[in-house]
Protein backbone atom coordinates (compact mmCIF):
# COMPACT_ATOMS: atom_id res chain seq x y z
CA UNK A 1 0.00 0.00 0.00
CA UNK A 2 1.46 3.64 -1.16
CA UNK A 3 2.12 5.51 2.13
CA UNK A 4 -0.64 8.36 1.69
CA UNK A 5 -3.25 5.65 1.20
CA UNK A 6 -4.56 5.33 5.31
CA UNK A 7 -7.80 3.39 4.59
CA UNK A 8 -9.53 1.42 1.92
CA UNK A 9 -12.59 -1.04 1.60
CA UNK A 10 -14.52 -2.00 -1.46
CA UNK A 11 -16.50 1.20 -1.33
CA UNK A 12 -13.99 4.25 -0.40
CA UNK A 13 -9.91 4.95 -0.73
CA UNK A 14 -9.01 7.52 1.52
CA UNK A 15 -6.06 9.47 1.59
CA UNK A 16 -3.91 12.01 3.38
CA UNK A 17 -3.33 14.40 0.93
CA UNK A 18 0.44 16.39 1.26
CA UNK A 19 0.41 19.76 0.81
CA UNK A 20 1.90 20.51 -3.09
CA UNK A 21 0.13 18.06 -5.06
CA UNK A 22 -3.20 18.55 -6.68
CA UNK A 23 -6.28 16.94 -6.12
CA UNK A 24 -6.84 16.29 -9.85
CA UNK A 25 -4.82 17.89 -13.24
CA UNK A 26 -4.92 21.23 -13.97
CA UNK A 27 -4.72 20.52 -17.27
CA UNK A 28 -4.35 17.70 -19.83
CA UNK A 29 -0.27 17.48 -19.97
CA UNK A 30 0.31 18.77 -16.58
CA UNK A 31 2.03 17.06 -13.70
CA UNK A 32 -0.59 13.90 -12.82
CA UNK A 33 -2.94 15.03 -9.43
CA UNK A 34 -3.17 12.45 -6.69
CA UNK A 35 -6.46 11.65 -8.56
CA UNK A 36 -4.75 10.49 -11.55
CA UNK A 37 -2.04 8.76 -9.74
CA UNK A 38 -4.23 6.88 -7.78
CA UNK A 39 -6.28 5.94 -10.05
CA UNK A 40 -4.14 4.58 -12.76
CA UNK A 41 -1.80 2.58 -10.28
CA UNK A 42 -3.72 -0.30 -9.64
CA UNK A 43 -6.29 -2.24 -11.47
CA UNK A 44 -9.15 -2.21 -8.51
CA UNK A 45 -9.03 1.39 -8.60
CA UNK A 46 -9.51 1.81 -11.81
CA UNK A 47 -13.17 3.42 -11.17
CA UNK A 48 -11.67 5.69 -8.65
CA UNK A 49 -14.34 8.71 -8.29
CA UNK A 50 -13.44 12.50 -7.35
CA UNK A 51 -16.06 13.38 -4.24
CA UNK A 52 -14.04 16.18 -3.08
CA UNK A 53 -11.14 18.28 -3.30
CA UNK A 54 -8.58 19.97 -1.19
CA UNK A 55 -6.41 22.67 -2.53
CA UNK A 56 -3.09 22.04 -3.80
CA UNK A 57 -1.56 23.39 -0.89
CA UNK A 58 -4.04 22.41 1.46
CA UNK A 59 -2.92 18.91 2.91
CA UNK A 60 -5.04 16.11 4.79
CA UNK A 61 -7.62 13.71 4.34
CA UNK A 62 -9.37 13.38 1.04
CA UNK A 63 -12.36 10.80 0.45
CA UNK A 64 -12.45 9.23 -3.36
CA UNK A 65 -15.21 6.88 -4.34
CA UNK A 66 -15.08 3.45 -5.61
CA UNK A 67 -18.18 2.19 -6.64
CA UNK A 68 -21.45 3.71 -7.93
CA UNK A 69 -23.00 3.13 -4.60
CA UNK A 70 -20.37 4.90 -2.61
CA UNK A 71 -20.17 7.87 -5.44
CA UNK A 72 -24.22 8.12 -5.37
CA UNK A 73 -24.34 8.41 -1.63
CA UNK A 74 -21.23 10.91 -1.08
CA UNK A 75 -22.57 12.76 -3.57
CA UNK A 76 -26.08 13.26 -1.69
CA UNK A 77 -24.70 13.77 2.06
CA UNK A 78 -22.11 16.41 0.40
CA UNK A 79 -24.99 18.14 -1.13
CA UNK A 80 -27.04 17.65 2.36
CA UNK A 81 -24.60 18.67 4.25
CA UNK A 82 -24.26 15.34 5.67
CA UNK A 83 -20.71 15.68 6.09
CA UNK A 84 -18.72 17.17 8.53
CA UNK A 85 -15.34 17.99 8.02
CA UNK A 86 -12.79 19.88 10.47
CA UNK A 87 -9.64 21.72 9.23
CA UNK A 88 -6.27 23.27 11.14
CA UNK A 89 -4.84 26.19 10.34
CA UNK A 90 -2.06 28.44 11.76
CA UNK A 91 -1.89 31.99 11.73
CA UNK A 92 0.62 34.66 12.50
CA UNK A 93 -2.92 37.02 13.07
CA UNK A 94 -4.85 37.29 15.95
CA UNK A 95 -8.52 36.10 16.15
CA UNK A 96 -11.17 38.54 16.55
CA UNK A 97 -12.61 35.46 19.49
CA UNK A 98 -12.24 32.24 20.65
CA UNK A 99 -14.95 30.91 18.94
CA UNK A 100 -17.12 32.53 15.75
CA UNK A 101 -19.21 31.91 12.74
CA UNK A 102 -18.58 33.58 9.37
CA UNK A 103 -21.32 33.47 6.59
CA UNK A 104 -21.14 35.41 3.60
CA UNK A 105 -21.70 34.75 -0.41
CA UNK A 106 -18.72 34.14 -2.41
CA UNK A 107 -17.63 34.91 -6.31
CA UNK A 108 -14.83 34.59 -8.13
CA UNK A 109 -12.90 37.51 -8.90
CA UNK A 110 -9.80 36.74 -11.11
CA UNK A 111 -8.06 33.72 -9.36
CA UNK A 112 -9.30 34.56 -5.81
CA UNK A 113 -13.14 34.91 -4.35
CA UNK A 114 -14.38 37.38 -2.48
CA UNK A 115 -17.60 38.19 -0.05
CA UNK A 116 -19.72 39.85 -2.80
CA UNK A 117 -23.36 40.15 -3.59
CA UNK A 118 -24.84 37.48 -5.80
CA UNK A 119 -22.57 34.94 -5.36
CA UNK A 120 -22.86 30.90 -3.08
CA UNK A 121 -23.91 31.42 0.16
CA UNK A 122 -20.61 29.62 2.68
CA UNK A 123 -20.08 29.41 6.14
CA UNK A 124 -17.69 28.60 8.33
CA UNK A 125 -17.06 27.88 12.01
CA UNK A 126 -13.86 28.85 13.50
CA UNK A 127 -12.27 28.21 17.03
CA UNK A 128 -9.41 28.90 18.82
CA UNK A 129 -7.47 25.94 20.38
CA UNK A 130 -5.93 25.90 24.01
CA UNK A 131 -2.13 27.32 23.75
CA UNK A 132 -0.51 24.46 25.53
CA UNK A 133 2.84 25.64 24.53
CA UNK A 134 2.99 23.30 21.13
CA UNK A 135 2.08 26.61 18.89
CA UNK A 136 5.78 28.04 19.63
CA UNK A 137 7.10 24.69 17.34
CA UNK A 138 4.13 24.75 14.85
CA UNK A 139 5.52 26.69 11.70
CA UNK A 140 8.54 27.27 13.14
CA UNK A 141 10.72 25.71 10.36
CA UNK A 142 11.90 28.12 7.98
CA UNK A 143 11.32 28.10 3.98
CA UNK A 144 14.45 26.23 2.78
CA UNK A 145 15.28 27.99 -0.65
CA UNK A 146 16.81 31.01 -1.08
CA UNK A 147 13.17 32.94 -3.43
CA UNK A 148 11.17 31.83 -0.67
CA UNK A 149 10.88 33.98 2.50
CA UNK A 150 10.54 32.48 6.15
CA UNK A 151 7.75 32.41 8.66
CA UNK A 152 8.47 35.36 11.08
CA UNK A 153 9.81 34.26 14.67
CA UNK A 154 8.43 31.27 15.92
CA UNK A 155 6.16 31.83 19.06
CA UNK A 156 3.23 34.09 17.69
CA UNK A 157 1.27 31.64 15.81
CA UNK A 158 -1.85 30.92 16.81
CA UNK A 159 -3.99 27.67 15.77
CA UNK A 160 -7.04 27.59 14.80
CA UNK A 161 -10.04 24.91 13.82
CA UNK A 162 -12.27 25.56 11.01
CA UNK A 163 -15.33 23.48 10.30
CA UNK A 164 -16.72 24.33 6.35
CA UNK A 165 -20.78 24.05 7.14
CA UNK A 166 -20.74 24.57 3.25
CA UNK A 167 -18.71 22.98 0.65
CA UNK A 168 -17.25 26.14 -1.22
CA UNK A 169 -14.13 26.82 -3.61
CA UNK A 170 -10.95 28.57 -1.23
CA UNK A 171 -13.80 29.13 1.89
CA UNK A 172 -12.03 29.23 4.77
CA UNK A 173 -9.04 30.51 3.18
CA UNK A 174 -11.47 34.16 2.28
CA UNK A 175 -13.15 33.58 5.60
CA UNK A 176 -10.03 33.95 7.75
CA UNK A 177 -8.01 36.44 5.51
CA UNK A 178 -11.47 38.57 5.45
CA UNK A 179 -11.78 38.09 9.59
CA UNK A 180 -8.28 39.51 9.97
CA UNK A 181 -6.38 36.75 10.06
CA UNK A 182 -5.30 35.23 6.65
CA UNK A 183 -3.49 31.58 6.58
CA UNK A 184 0.47 31.47 7.65
CA UNK A 185 1.81 30.99 4.14
CA UNK A 186 -1.58 32.15 1.81
CA UNK A 187 0.11 35.06 0.15
CA UNK A 188 -2.86 35.12 -2.24
CA UNK A 189 -5.43 36.12 0.38
CA UNK A 190 -2.85 38.26 2.56
CA UNK A 191 -0.69 35.58 4.97
CA UNK A 192 2.61 36.12 5.58
CA UNK A 193 5.21 34.32 3.15
CA UNK A 194 6.04 30.83 4.61
CA UNK A 195 7.13 27.10 3.36
CA UNK A 196 3.67 26.23 2.68
CA UNK A 197 -0.03 27.47 3.46
CA UNK A 198 -0.29 26.27 7.01
CA UNK A 199 -4.05 25.11 6.29
CA UNK A 200 -4.91 21.01 7.11
CA UNK A 201 -7.90 18.63 6.32
CA UNK A 202 -8.00 17.15 10.04
CA UNK A 203 -11.03 14.54 9.51
CA UNK A 204 -13.95 13.73 7.31
CA UNK A 205 -17.63 12.34 9.28
CA UNK A 206 -20.23 10.47 7.48
CA UNK A 207 -22.35 7.60 6.85
CA UNK A 208 -21.13 4.58 5.16
CA UNK A 209 -22.49 4.34 1.78
CA UNK A 210 -22.98 0.59 2.60
CA UNK A 211 -23.91 0.38 6.38
CA UNK A 212 -24.87 3.64 6.89
CA UNK A 213 -23.27 3.70 9.68
CA UNK A 214 -21.05 6.86 11.32
CA UNK A 215 -17.29 6.30 10.51
CA UNK A 216 -14.76 9.25 10.44
CA UNK A 217 -11.11 9.48 8.89
CA UNK A 218 -8.45 11.36 10.40
CA UNK A 219 -4.82 12.79 9.73
CA UNK A 220 -2.88 14.40 12.30
CA UNK A 221 -1.64 17.44 11.32
CA UNK A 222 2.23 18.00 10.95
CA UNK A 223 2.94 21.50 10.30
CA UNK A 224 6.58 21.34 11.17
CA UNK A 225 7.10 18.43 8.76
CA UNK A 226 9.42 19.27 5.77
CA UNK A 227 6.55 19.65 2.90
CA UNK A 228 8.65 18.67 0.15
CA UNK A 229 9.93 15.61 1.83
CA UNK A 230 6.21 15.14 2.91
CA UNK A 231 5.40 14.37 -0.76
CA UNK A 232 8.06 12.26 -1.12
CA UNK A 233 7.01 9.45 1.84
CA UNK A 234 3.40 10.27 0.74
CA UNK A 235 4.10 8.41 -2.03
CA UNK A 236 7.52 5.94 -1.85
CA UNK A 237 6.52 2.84 -0.06
CA UNK A 238 10.32 2.95 2.08
CA UNK A 239 10.83 -0.36 2.12
CA UNK A 240 10.78 -0.94 -1.78
CA UNK A 241 11.79 2.31 -3.17
CA UNK A 242 15.08 3.97 -2.17
CA UNK A 243 15.85 6.25 -4.84
CA UNK A 244 13.71 9.40 -5.70
CA UNK A 245 14.14 13.08 -6.27
CA UNK A 246 14.06 15.02 -3.08
CA UNK A 247 14.46 18.61 -5.07
CA UNK A 248 13.71 19.83 -8.30
CA UNK A 249 14.66 23.16 -9.27
CA UNK A 250 11.93 25.65 -9.54
CA UNK A 251 8.90 23.32 -8.60
CA UNK A 252 10.36 22.99 -5.25
CA UNK A 253 11.21 26.45 -4.79
CA UNK A 254 15.20 26.16 -5.81
CA UNK A 255 15.91 27.54 -9.10
CA UNK A 256 18.68 25.65 -11.09
CA UNK A 257 18.80 22.55 -8.34
CA UNK A 258 18.06 19.26 -8.22
CA UNK A 259 19.04 16.38 -5.23
CA UNK A 260 18.58 13.13 -5.38
CA UNK A 261 18.44 10.53 -2.83
CA UNK A 262 20.34 7.20 -4.04
CA UNK A 263 20.27 4.72 -1.29
CA UNK A 264 22.64 5.99 1.55
CA UNK A 265 23.81 9.05 -0.92
CA UNK A 266 22.77 12.32 -1.72
CA UNK A 267 23.70 13.48 -5.23
CA UNK A 268 23.48 17.46 -5.97
CA UNK A 269 23.52 18.82 -9.17
CA UNK A 270 23.80 22.31 -10.47
CA UNK A 271 24.94 24.53 -13.14
CA UNK A 272 27.26 26.79 -10.71
CA UNK A 273 28.83 26.46 -7.70
CA UNK A 274 26.63 25.16 -4.17
CA UNK A 275 25.91 28.48 -2.41
CA UNK A 276 25.96 28.24 1.45
CA UNK A 277 22.76 28.32 1.89
CA UNK A 278 22.28 25.42 -0.25
CA UNK A 279 25.23 23.65 1.55
CA UNK A 280 23.42 24.00 4.74
CA UNK A 281 19.84 22.96 3.37
CA UNK A 282 22.18 19.64 2.21
CA UNK A 283 23.80 18.98 5.62
CA UNK A 284 20.08 19.24 6.94
CA UNK A 285 18.88 16.85 3.90
CA UNK A 286 21.74 14.20 4.88
CA UNK A 287 20.70 13.98 8.56
CA UNK A 288 16.92 13.50 8.11
CA UNK A 289 17.97 11.49 5.38
CA UNK A 290 20.26 9.31 7.26
CA UNK A 291 22.71 9.91 4.30
CA UNK A 292 26.43 8.68 4.65
CA UNK A 293 27.72 10.37 1.86
CA UNK A 294 26.97 13.99 -0.04
CA UNK A 295 28.05 14.25 -3.58
CA UNK A 296 27.55 17.33 -6.27
CA UNK A 297 27.86 17.37 -9.63
CA UNK A 298 27.81 20.66 -12.37
CA UNK A 299 25.83 20.28 -14.95
CA UNK A 300 28.12 21.25 -18.36
CA UNK A 301 26.56 21.59 -21.63
CA UNK A 302 29.97 20.53 -22.84
CA UNK A 303 29.79 16.87 -21.18
CA UNK A 304 31.17 15.23 -24.41
CA UNK A 305 34.11 17.21 -24.09
CA UNK A 306 34.34 16.19 -20.66
CA UNK A 307 36.66 12.66 -19.29
CA UNK A 308 34.98 10.22 -17.07
CA UNK A 309 36.68 12.03 -14.19
CA UNK A 310 35.59 15.41 -14.90
CA UNK A 311 31.97 14.50 -15.76
CA UNK A 312 31.66 12.14 -12.29
CA UNK A 313 29.90 13.45 -9.07
CA UNK A 314 32.53 14.81 -6.77
CA UNK A 315 32.72 13.85 -2.82
CA UNK A 316 31.72 17.41 -0.47
CA UNK A 317 30.97 15.84 2.86
CA UNK A 318 30.63 12.26 4.57
CA UNK A 319 32.00 8.93 3.84
CA UNK A 320 32.87 8.05 0.25
CA UNK A 321 30.74 5.63 -2.15
CA UNK A 322 31.86 2.36 -2.42
CA UNK A 323 32.51 1.49 -6.61
CA UNK A 324 29.46 0.01 -7.20
CA UNK A 325 26.68 1.24 -5.03
CA UNK A 326 23.10 -0.35 -4.89
CA UNK A 327 19.14 1.08 -4.66
CA UNK A 328 15.70 -0.22 -4.83
CA UNK A 329 13.10 0.69 -7.04
CA UNK A 330 9.50 -0.85 -6.17
CA UNK A 331 11.37 -4.03 -4.95
CA UNK A 332 13.85 -3.93 -8.39
CA UNK A 333 17.39 -3.82 -7.28
CA UNK A 334 19.66 -1.43 -9.54
CA UNK A 335 23.50 -1.04 -9.63
CA UNK A 336 24.25 2.87 -9.74
CA UNK A 337 28.09 4.28 -9.50
CA UNK A 338 29.34 7.80 -9.16
CA UNK A 339 32.56 6.82 -10.84
CA UNK A 340 31.37 6.40 -14.71
CA UNK A 341 30.53 10.23 -15.74
CA UNK A 342 27.85 12.49 -16.22
CA UNK A 343 24.99 9.58 -15.60
CA UNK A 344 25.37 7.56 -12.52
CA UNK A 345 22.99 4.35 -13.71
CA UNK A 346 19.44 5.13 -13.67
CA UNK A 347 17.00 8.13 -14.83
CA UNK A 348 14.53 8.40 -11.71
CA UNK A 349 11.80 10.12 -13.59
CA UNK A 350 10.91 6.64 -15.41
CA UNK A 351 9.78 4.92 -12.29
CA UNK A 352 6.31 5.08 -12.41
CA UNK A 353 6.79 3.99 -16.32
CA UNK A 354 9.28 0.89 -15.17
CA UNK A 355 6.39 -0.15 -12.62
CA UNK A 356 4.22 -0.64 -15.20
CA UNK A 357 6.18 -2.97 -17.06
CA UNK A 358 7.06 -4.37 -13.71
CA UNK A 359 3.03 -4.75 -13.10
CA UNK A 360 1.71 -5.42 -16.38
CA UNK A 361 -0.53 -2.67 -15.64
CA UNK A 362 -0.27 0.94 -17.49
CA UNK A 363 -3.52 2.66 -16.75
CA UNK A 364 -7.29 2.11 -15.69
CA UNK A 365 -8.20 -0.26 -18.40
CA UNK A 366 -5.32 -0.43 -20.05
CA UNK A 367 -3.33 -3.86 -19.16
CA UNK A 368 0.43 -4.60 -20.84
CA UNK A 369 -0.79 -7.74 -22.35
CA UNK A 370 -4.16 -7.64 -24.53
CA UNK A 371 -4.38 -11.47 -23.64
CA UNK A 372 -2.80 -11.74 -20.21
CA UNK A 373 -3.84 -15.70 -19.58
CA UNK A 374 -1.80 -16.60 -22.87
CA UNK A 375 0.59 -19.07 -22.00
CA UNK A 376 3.77 -17.51 -24.16
CA UNK A 377 6.26 -15.90 -22.82
CA UNK A 378 6.08 -12.72 -23.49
CA UNK A 379 8.49 -10.01 -25.88
CA UNK A 380 9.90 -6.93 -24.92
CA UNK A 381 11.84 -4.97 -27.42
CA UNK A 382 14.29 -1.86 -25.13
CA UNK A 383 15.86 -0.11 -27.72
CA UNK A 384 18.46 2.62 -26.24
CA UNK A 385 18.90 0.38 -22.81
CA UNK A 386 21.49 2.34 -21.34
CA UNK A 387 21.48 0.11 -18.28
CA UNK A 388 18.39 -2.25 -18.85
CA UNK A 389 16.36 -0.70 -16.28
CA UNK A 390 13.06 -1.28 -18.20
CA UNK A 391 14.15 -4.89 -19.43
CA UNK A 392 15.50 -5.87 -16.17
CA UNK A 393 11.21 -4.13 -14.55
CA UNK A 394 9.51 -6.37 -17.39
CA UNK A 395 11.78 -9.66 -16.90
CA UNK A 396 10.83 -9.72 -13.29
CA UNK A 397 7.48 -9.62 -14.64
CA UNK A 398 8.27 -13.11 -16.98
CA UNK A 399 8.66 -11.01 -20.00
CA UNK A 400 11.74 -12.48 -22.32
CA UNK A 401 13.68 -9.06 -23.35
CA UNK A 402 15.64 -7.98 -25.63
CA UNK A 403 17.92 -4.99 -24.73
CA UNK A 404 19.48 -2.66 -27.60
CA UNK A 405 22.26 -0.13 -27.07
CA UNK A 406 25.32 1.65 -28.82
CA UNK A 407 27.37 1.12 -25.42
CA UNK A 408 28.86 -2.14 -24.39
CA UNK A 409 29.98 -0.53 -20.97
CA UNK A 410 26.47 -0.14 -20.72
CA UNK A 411 24.88 -3.18 -21.89
CA UNK A 412 27.46 -5.01 -19.12
CA UNK A 413 25.93 -2.96 -16.63
CA UNK A 414 22.65 -4.00 -17.56
CA UNK A 415 23.31 -7.60 -17.75
CA UNK A 416 24.49 -6.81 -13.87
CA UNK A 417 21.62 -5.70 -12.85
CA UNK A 418 19.82 -8.74 -14.02
CA UNK A 419 22.00 -11.00 -12.12
CA UNK A 420 21.38 -8.61 -8.63
CA UNK A 421 17.80 -9.50 -9.02
CA UNK A 422 17.91 -13.24 -9.70
CA UNK A 423 17.87 -12.75 -13.26
CA UNK A 424 19.93 -15.08 -15.61
CA UNK A 425 21.28 -12.66 -18.56
CA UNK A 426 21.58 -15.56 -20.77
CA UNK A 427 18.07 -16.20 -20.95
CA UNK A 428 17.65 -13.37 -22.64
CA UNK A 429 19.32 -11.05 -25.41
CA UNK A 430 21.94 -7.89 -25.35
CA UNK A 431 22.56 -6.52 -28.69
CA UNK A 432 24.91 -3.90 -29.31
CA UNK A 433 24.93 -1.55 -31.62
CA UNK A 434 22.78 1.47 -33.82
CA UNK A 435 18.96 1.23 -33.11
CA UNK A 436 17.89 2.24 -36.40
CA UNK A 437 19.98 -0.37 -37.94
CA UNK A 438 19.09 -3.42 -35.58
CA UNK A 439 15.06 -2.21 -36.25
CA UNK A 440 15.77 -2.77 -39.69
CA UNK A 441 17.50 -6.31 -39.22
CA UNK A 442 14.99 -7.56 -36.64
CA UNK A 443 12.16 -6.81 -38.91
CA UNK A 444 13.83 -8.21 -41.99
CA UNK A 445 14.59 -11.49 -40.16
CA UNK A 446 10.71 -11.15 -39.01
CA UNK A 447 10.75 -11.06 -35.30
CA UNK A 448 8.07 -9.31 -33.38
CA UNK A 449 7.71 -8.11 -29.73
CA UNK A 450 4.31 -7.49 -27.48
CA UNK A 451 6.21 -4.09 -26.83
CA UNK A 452 8.55 -1.65 -27.83
CA UNK A 453 9.70 0.63 -25.72
CA UNK A 454 11.60 3.97 -27.03
CA UNK A 455 13.09 6.46 -25.28
CA UNK A 456 16.16 7.59 -27.28
CA UNK A 457 18.50 10.51 -25.60
CA UNK A 458 17.02 13.78 -26.83
CA UNK A 459 20.34 14.16 -28.68
CA UNK A 460 22.52 11.24 -29.98
CA UNK A 461 25.49 10.46 -32.81
CA UNK A 462 26.21 7.09 -34.73
CA UNK A 463 28.60 6.07 -37.15
CA UNK A 464 25.76 4.16 -38.89
CA UNK A 465 22.61 6.32 -38.76
CA UNK A 466 24.40 9.87 -37.99
CA UNK A 467 23.03 12.44 -35.98
CA UNK A 468 19.50 11.64 -33.94
CA UNK A 469 17.58 14.67 -32.87
CA UNK A 470 14.36 14.13 -30.78
CA UNK A 471 12.22 16.90 -31.82
CA UNK A 472 13.15 16.50 -35.77
CA UNK A 473 13.68 12.84 -36.17
CA UNK A 474 11.52 10.87 -33.37
CA UNK A 475 8.91 10.37 -36.27
CA UNK A 476 11.59 7.78 -38.04
CA UNK A 477 12.24 6.24 -35.46
CA UNK A 478 8.32 5.33 -34.46
CA UNK A 479 8.62 4.39 -38.11
CA UNK A 480 11.38 2.49 -37.96
CA UNK A 481 9.94 0.27 -34.96
CA UNK A 482 6.90 -0.18 -35.57
CA UNK A 483 7.13 -3.70 -38.41
CA UNK A 484 8.67 -5.15 -35.45
CA UNK A 485 5.59 -3.99 -32.72
CA UNK A 486 2.73 -6.88 -32.98
CA UNK A 487 -0.51 -6.36 -34.39
CA UNK A 488 -2.26 -5.94 -30.86
CA UNK A 489 1.10 -4.87 -29.00
CA UNK A 490 1.99 -2.09 -27.21
CA UNK A 491 4.44 1.02 -27.94
CA UNK A 492 5.84 3.33 -25.11
CA UNK A 493 7.12 6.31 -26.96
CA UNK A 494 9.17 8.78 -24.35
CA UNK A 495 11.30 11.76 -24.99
CA UNK A 496 13.24 14.36 -22.27
CA UNK A 497 13.33 17.19 -24.81
CA UNK A 498 12.03 19.98 -22.73
CA UNK A 499 11.18 22.41 -24.83
CA UNK A 500 8.94 19.92 -26.89
CA UNK A 501 5.53 20.83 -26.53
CA UNK A 502 3.74 17.43 -25.40
CA UNK A 503 1.19 18.22 -28.41
CA UNK A 504 3.55 18.26 -31.22
CA UNK A 505 5.46 15.03 -29.62
CA UNK A 506 1.94 13.18 -29.38
CA UNK A 507 0.95 14.49 -33.29
CA UNK A 508 4.51 13.03 -34.73
CA UNK A 509 3.89 9.85 -32.47
CA UNK A 510 0.40 9.94 -34.03
CA UNK A 511 1.34 10.45 -37.75
CA UNK A 512 4.11 7.84 -37.81
CA UNK A 513 1.84 5.14 -36.56
CA UNK A 514 -1.23 6.80 -38.98
CA UNK A 515 1.16 6.33 -42.04
CA UNK A 516 2.47 2.97 -41.32
CA UNK A 517 -2.06 2.45 -41.03
CA UNK A 518 -1.68 1.09 -37.54
CA UNK A 519 -4.61 2.06 -35.47
CA UNK A 520 -4.60 3.13 -32.01
CA UNK A 521 -6.70 1.18 -30.06
CA UNK A 522 -5.98 2.43 -27.01
CA UNK A 523 -3.58 5.65 -25.69
CA UNK A 524 -2.36 6.96 -22.07
CA UNK A 525 -0.42 9.70 -21.41
CA UNK A 526 2.19 10.39 -18.30
CA UNK A 527 4.52 13.47 -17.43
CA UNK A 528 6.88 12.69 -14.98
CA UNK A 529 6.27 11.67 -11.56
CA UNK A 530 5.20 13.67 -8.94
CA UNK A 531 8.27 13.97 -7.24
CA UNK A 532 9.52 16.02 -9.94
CA UNK A 533 6.87 18.73 -9.77
CA UNK A 534 6.60 21.38 -12.46
CA UNK A 535 4.97 24.52 -11.88
CA UNK A 536 5.21 27.45 -14.51
CA UNK A 537 8.98 28.38 -13.31
CA UNK A 538 9.70 24.41 -13.94
CA UNK A 539 7.25 23.10 -16.58
CA UNK A 540 7.21 19.98 -16.61
CA UNK A 541 9.84 18.02 -19.32
CA UNK A 542 9.17 14.30 -19.14
CA UNK A 543 6.83 13.31 -22.15
CA UNK A 544 5.57 9.50 -22.34
CA UNK A 545 2.46 7.77 -24.32
CA UNK A 546 1.64 4.31 -23.84
CA UNK A 547 -0.46 2.82 -27.29
CA UNK A 548 -1.70 0.24 -28.23
CA UNK A 549 -1.85 -0.58 -31.74
CA UNK A 550 -3.31 -2.72 -34.21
Amino acid sequence: MVPCVIFEDEHLLVANKPAGWNTHAPAPYAGEGIYEWLRHREPRWSSLAIVHRLDKETSGVLVFGKTPLANKSLTEQFTGRGVHKNYLLLTDRPAPQKEFTVKTTLLRIGEKYASRPGGEVAETKFRSQRDDGAQAECGKRKAESENEPAPPPAGGYARIEASPLTGRTHQIRVHAAESGFPILGDTLYGGTPAARVFLHAADISFNHPATDRPVKYSAPADFDADARLALRTAIIEPNATTAFRVIHGAGDGWPGWFVDKLGDFLLSESESPLTTTQGKELDRLAKLLSSRGVYHKTLSRQVRRSTTAEASPKLIAGEAAPERIEIWENGVRYEMSFDEGYSVGLFLDQRDNRRRLLTGHIAAGFPLLKSPATDARPEILNTFAYTCGFSVAAAKAGARTTSLDLSKKYLEWGKRNFARNGLDPASHDFIYGDTFDWLRRLAKKGRAFDAVVLDPPTFSQSKEHGTFRAEKDYGKLVTAALPVLKPGGVLLASTNAADWPPEDFLAMVSAAAQAAKRKSLQQHYVPQPPDFPSNRAEPAYLKTVWLRLG
